[in-house]
């Protein structure tokens, strides 16, 4: 399963993503959907999402899905 490590202040979240396999990445999507769906079916405060990953995990995918077609 896919996730954010932040222990290298280094590694970008953009770079962390390029290294994941592609079923590591659709599962740290789905990671992010559940997250955002906790968030607003809750009052919780304490549950941490932060949409940055949809953006950058979503950008991640279309890249892949486009360089597949070339080939």
């Amino acid at each position: 399963m896919g996730q954010y490590a932040s222990f290298n202040d280094q590694c970008s979240l953009e770079a962390q993503v390029k290294n994941l396999a592609d079923e590591e990445l659709l599962d740290f999507w789905e990671e992010t959907q559940q997250l955002a769906r906790m968030q607003d079916q809750s009052e919780q405060l304490d549950v941490e999402y932060n949409p940055e990953y949809e953006r950058v995990i979503l950008q991640e995918l279309q890249y892949r899905t486009c360089f597949k077609g070339q080939f």
